[in-house]
C-alpha cells in the first residue's frame, strides 16, 4: 500500500492555509471566484483530487486564470508540472520550502478534520486529541492489505466503546482518522479487500454520524456521514446495513418532526431489504415512538410495540461479545426495548406508565454509561410531566452525575428539557440545584 508520499503538499497547504480546509470548500470557492472573473469554467471534488494527488499536470488555461488569481503565486510553485517540461526544469520553490515529515503531519491532522473544523464543531477536539487522526493513517501503513482490514476493524469497535465510556469528544477524532484511512486505503486496494474496506467504512460513518450529534456538532455533520454510509453500504451490496442507516437517521430526527422519523422508520423495516430480528425490534420501536409524536392512539403505539417484541422474540442468542462490527443490532436486548418503550409511552402521554417501566429495568446493570445517563434524564423528564418535581429534580442530578463529566450529549439534552418543565417549581430546593449546576456546566 502507498502513504501519502505522492500528494501535491504544496497545493494542499495552500489550500488549507486559506481557509478551504475541505475539497468542497474549494470547488465552492473556486466557482464564486471564476463568476467573480466572469470565466465559465466549474470544477468538481474529483478534479480537486487529481490535483491533490501528486498526479496531475497544469490545468487547462480556465482553470488555470482562477486558480492564479485565487492563490497570487504561478501554479508551478503549487506542484503542478507543465505538459511538455521535463520535471528537473519545472520551476521549483527551495527546498526550504518543501514540507517536511512533521509539517505534513500537521497538514495530515487539518485534512483529516476536513468539515469538522470548518463547521464550527473544533472545539470537541484539543491538540492531544488530533494526535489519534495522523496515528490512525500511520499506524495503517505497517499493515498489509489483509491485516489491515482486521486492525481497522479492532481500531473501530475499541473506538465505539470509548464513546460509550467517556464520551464522543473522546473518541471522535479517532473516529475520523479511521474514516480517512479507510477512505485512502479503499481507493488503493484490490476488489476484494476494498469491498471489505467500504463495508467496515459503512459502519464507521454510521459510528461518526452518531459521535457529531451527540458531540453537539451541527445537522449537517450528521446528515453527511449517514449519507455517506449509506453511499458505501448501497456499493457493497449491503441491503441490511442501508435500512440500519436509516433507522439510524429516524433516531436523529428532531421530536418536532414526527412525519419524517416515523417515514423513516418505516422505510428501515418495509423497503427492499431485509433486517435481522434485533436492528428490527429496534425499527419498530422508532416507528412506535414517531407514532406517538404524531398523536396515534396509545392503543397503535401499543400495537406497533408488541410487533417489536415478536421481532425480538426471533432473534436467537448473542454469541461473544458485542461489538460494532459484529452483527447488527446484536446490543440491542429486551431491556433497552423496555426502556425504549417507556419513552414511546411518555410521548403518547402517559407518564405514570413510562415512569414503571423506567424503574423496572433501568434497576439492571446492563447499560453503558453513556445509555444510562440517557434513560435515567429521560426518567427525570417523565416524572417532571408525571407532577413530581422534587423526585424529577434528584433523578436529574443523578443523569448529570453519569454524563457531565463525558459531555454525553444526548443526555445533557433531556437534562435541559426536564429543566425547562420544572422551571416553575424553581423555588423548591432540588430543582434550584439542578438549574445550578447545569448553568455551572454551560459556564465550565
Amino acid at each position: 500500500m502507498s502513504d501519502t508520499a505522492g500528494m501535491n503538499w504544496r497545493f494542499v497547504m495552500a489550500r488549507i492555509e486559506r481557509g478551504w480546509r475541505t475539497q468542497q470548500d474549494f470547488v465552492e470557492a473556486h466557482e464564486a471566484h471564476a463568476r467573480m472573473l466572469g470565466e465559465n469554467v466549474s470544477i468538481s471534488i474529483r478534479q480537486v483530487r487529481r490535483w491533490e494527488s501528486g498526479r496531475s499536470s497544469l490545468p487547462n488555461r480556465d482553470a488555470r486564470r482562477v486558480l492564479e488569481s485565487m492563490f497570487q503565486r504561478p501554479l508551478e510553485n503549487l506542484g503542478f508540472a507543465r505538459v511538455g517540461r521535463p520535471l528537473e526544469l519545472q520551476a521549483q520553490p527551495p527546498a526550504k520550502d518543501l514540507p517536511q515529515q512533521g509539517e505534513k503531519e500537521d497538514v495530515l491532522r487539518r485534512t483529516f478534520l476536513g468539515g469538522l473544523m470548518a463547521t464550527g464543531a473544533a472545539p470537541v477536539l484539543d491538540l492531544a486529541a488530533l494526535d489519534h487522526i495522523t496515528a490512525a493513517a500511520r499506524d495503517a501503513r505497517r499493515y498489509s492489505d489483509r491485516d489491515l482490514v482486521a486492525h481497522l476493524r479492532a481500531a473501530l469497535d475499541e473506538t465505539a466503546r470509548t464513546d460509550g465510556l467517556i464520551g464522543p469528544r473522546r473518541a471522535l477524532p479517532t473516529s475520523l482518522g479511521l474514516l480517512a484511512t479507510i477512505n485512502q486505503s479503499a481507493r488503493e486496494a484490490p476488489d476484494g479487500i476494498r469491498q471489505k474496506l467500504l463495508n467496515l467504512g459503512a459502519r464507521a460513518a454510521e459510528l461518526a454520524a452518531w459521535l457529531h450529534r451527540d458531540a453537539g456538532s451541527p445537522d449537517r455533520d450528521t446528515v453527511y456521514w449517514h449519507t455517506q454510509a449509506k453511499e458505501w453500504a448501497t456499493l457493497t451490496g449491503d441491503g441490511a446495513m442501508h435500512a440500519y442507516v436509516l433507522l439510524r437517521q429516524a433516531q436523529a430526527t428532531d421530536r418536532a418532526d414526527p412525519g419524517r422519523m416515523l417515514d423513516l422508520a418505516r422505510a428501515a423495516t418495509r423497503g427492499p431489504w431485509t433486517l435481522p430480528p434485533r436492528p428490527r425490534a429496534e425499527a419498530l420501536q422508532q416507528e412506535a415512538r414517531a407514532l406517538a409524536l404524531t398523536g396515534a392512539p396509545v392503543d397503535e403505539v401499543a400495537r406497533t410495540l408488541d410487533q417489536a417484541h415478536t421481532a425480538l422474540d426471533q432473534a436467537g442468542p448473542v454469541t461473544g461479545p458485542v461489538t460494532c462490527t459484529g452483527p447488527l443490532g446484536d446490543s440491542y436486548t429486551a431491556e433497552r426495548l423496555m426502556v425504549q418503550s417507556a419513552i414511546c409511552f411518555r410521548e403518547a402521554r402517559q407518564p405514570d406508565r413510562a415512569v414503571d417501566l423506567f424503574r423496572q429495568h433501568l434497576a439492571t446493570d446492563v447499560f453503558a454509561p453513556r445509555d444510562r445517563a440517557f434513560f435515567t434524564a429521560q426518567l427525570a423528564g417523565t416524572l417532571a410531566e408525571a407532577g413530581e418535581p422534587d423526585e424529577a429534580a434528584t433523578v436529574a442530578l443523578e443523569a448529570l452525575h453519569l454524563a457531565a463529566g463525558a459531555r454525553f450529549g444526548q443526555a445533557l439534552f433531556e437534562l435541559r428539557r426536564t429543566a425547562l418543565t420544572l422551571s416553575a417549581h424553581g423555588e423548591r430546593q432540588p430543582v434550584r440545584e439542578l438549574r445550578d449546576q447545569l448553568l455551572m456546566l454551560v459556564a465550565g
